[in-house]
């Protein structure tokens, strides 16, 4: 027996201002965010596997520079690029995740090979990249990644940080991209993948390759990618809550999600949002702050992206 499929996308929260988006640009983030979900609906349809499916998702947010992951992806206060992802399917709980790498032109792909072709769940730096090339993925070099908008931002926020005036402005705090997805198997998966946080420190891991943090997917709950301020994300186990929320507490996807995002994280400094998706195919995608770049299509009816709260 099939049911229909449902993939629900982020580009990130803590969005460029409502009051400093323009029409032009407004288009250019939702035609990439309906490209993208368009390449992870298109597995789904052809009944392809959800872990494919967040794949295509995410390698296409990876690709298109507005968003923080793979080309495009923020830079560290040392000037330097260094990318965390992770992939896990929610039948087995099978997962991979990587941490602090730059080269491969798609993280995600990275990730998923930790999952597939390692007894590992999570590798960092030059292991990571290593297995990455000895599978054959495609590396990039360091002017496909580089964005001068990326580099712009973090002059400004060295420059504020040197005169003591560095604001909280969640948009350069955090970015992430993420899906999750259930296939018409009933199988749920979900992907992230991420630059981190403009002018971190070197070497600072995020909630995104944390398995639980940023990063969920079990059958009988749901699957969650995850977008904010990292280490509050971390030290709720944001991810892995909702699903415990959902299996304990009998909570339904939407309370356990609002519930993480709205009171937990909120209240703790933790501004972001997330997807969800649960085993029924209900769609979850709540945020707490201005905005959160996101798409979904719930039970193979019709497409729908936003930016900012409606």
């Amino acid at each position: 027996m099939t049911t229909p499929f449902s993939i629900a996308l982020h580009g990130g929260a803590g969005t460029i201002r409502k009051d400093l988006l323009t029409e032009p640009l407004a288009r250019r983030y939702h035609e990439a965010l309906r490209h993208a979900l368009d390449a992870g609906a298109a597995v789904l349809r052809a009944d392809g596997a959800a872990l494919d499916a967040v794949t295509a998702a995410v390698m296409a947010l990876e690709d298109e520079p507005l968003f923080n992951a793979g080309r495009g992806a923020v830079f560290n206060s040392d000037g330097q690029q260094e990318m965390d992802a992770a992939v896990m399917e929610g039948r087995t709980r099978a997962a991979g995740a990587v941490a602090g790498i730059f080269g491969p032109r798609n993280p995600v792909l990275a990730a998923r090979a930790v999952m597939e072709r390692s007894p590992h769940v999570l590798m960092i730096g030059e292991g990571a990249q290593r297995l990455a090339q000895e599978v054959g993925i495609a590396f990039a070099d360091e002017s496909h990644f580089f964005t001068e908008e990326r580099w712009h931002a973090l002059q400004r926020t060295l420059k504020m940080r040197a005169t003591g005036s560095e604001d909280d402005d969640p948009a350069r705090r955090h970015g992430t991209v993420g899906t999750v997805a259930r296939d018409r198997a009933g199988n749920l998966a979900a992907a992230t993948s991420t630059g981190g946080m403009t002018a971190k420190t070197p070497g600072r891991v995020g909630d995104t390759p944390l398995i639980g943090a940023g990063t969920w997917a079990c059958n009988t709950t749901c699957a969650v990618s995850a977008t904010g301020h990292g280490e509050v994300f971390i030290r709720f186990a944001a991810a892995h809550e909702i699903a415990a929320r959902i299996r304990h507490a009998g909570q339904t996807l939407i309370d356990a999600a609002e519930a993480v995002v709205m009171q937990d994280l909120a209240q703790n400094d933790g501004s972001g949002g997330l997807v969800a998706v649960d085993a029924s195919g209900c769609i979850a995608m709540p945020f707490n702050c201005e905005g959160m770049y996101r798409a979904a299509i719930e039970h193979e009816g019709q497409a729908m992206s936003a930016i900012h709260a409606r």
